[in-house]
């Protein structure tokens, strides 16, 4: 059944403290909302339980992608087709970029916010893998006051997170690499029903930095494997000073496969989820 319009109010602030004031006077009230990719596809359906909305997506304050010396900074509000065109994010960060291109279509790139990826708070985000590993920051502003938080620590659950009701995600902060565009290398993958366009069954972003043949520095990060996004620490350390010969690789997909947490549900198998996990690390290894 279809949403009744006239249940639902709408209102749009012009100036970010205009809309802080608002959270703040009736925190938990009030929904942000961004792009609406999401929110207007439970909307159609008649699914969507929130009936008062704020739009912030045209927020100049929440806009734009700054660069200086030692991180490049998001505005929540950013579209997926900014991240995907910003030629530092291309060069520096290219996991987001190639996140953003398999979120929806153009249409949906166009409109969907990066920081609505985020507060959406899906486990099978698009985004979230590229973001843990770059070890993003976020800022959380309310009226008044401000925080940063690390974007590993901001899921504390399935669809829970470190935001207050008087919240907005404001910023998305992912500090540069010290060795420069080619200190690092990268790797992504989405295993989805479809090539594109579709809900990913397992995603794994992951970087690594070498010294010869040792890594010295891994980050692995998964969705679709847990209730919220997650970084494999456990799989990491065991990586971190050896060389990812054959028994270190056979070793490393043992220990990833036991640190997540896959269900079974309509899109795939707890047991599917787990072979592709370990088969993509398998591969990132083997690229290098």
């Amino acid at each position: 059944m279809r949403a009744y319009v006239p249940e639902y109010e709408l209102i749009a602030p012009r100036r970010l403290d205009e809309a802080l004031c608002i959270l703040a006077r009736e925190p938990g009230v009030w929904r942000p909302i961004a792009g609406g990719t999401d929110l207007m596809v439970r909307f159609e359906a008649g699914k969507l339980a929130d009936r008062r909305l704020i739009s912030i997506g045209g927020l100049r304050e929440l806009k734009g992608i700054e660069v200086d010396s030692e991180a490049v900074t998001i505005g929540a509000a950013s579209t997926y087709t900014d991240v995907r065109r910003h030629p530092v994010l291309q060069s520096e960060f290219p996991l987001l970029p190639r996140a953003a291109s398999w979120t929806g279509g153009i249409a949906n790139q166009n409109r969907g916010t990066l920081g609505g990826n985020i507060v959406n708070a899906s486990p099978a985000a698009d985004s979230s893998p590229a973001l843990l590993v770059y070890d993003a920051e976020l800022e959380l502003i309310s009226e008044g006051k401000s925080r940063w938080v690390p974007y590993r620590d901001f899921h504390t659950g399935y669809k829970t997170m470190l935001l207050g009701p008087d919240e907005l995600l404001a910023r998305i902060r992912l500090p540069r690499h010290p060795e420069g565009p080619s200190g690092l290398r990268h790797y992504g993958r989405k295993v989805g029903t479809r090539n594109a366009q579709a809900i990913s069954k397992v995603c794994l972003a992951a970087t690594a930095a070498f010294d010869g043949e040792e890594i010295t520095r891994v980050r692995i990060a998964l969705g679709s494997v847990a209730p919220t996004p997650i970084r494999c620490g456990r799989t990491e350390a065991m990586l971190e000073g050896r060389v990812p010969d054959a028994e270190t690789i056979a070793a490393a997909k043992a220990e990833i496969m036991t640190e997540i947490r896959p269900i079974d549900d309509f899109r795939s198998t707890a047991g599917y989820r787990r072979q592709v996990a370990g088969n993509l690390l398998e591969e990132f290894l083997r690229a290098f």
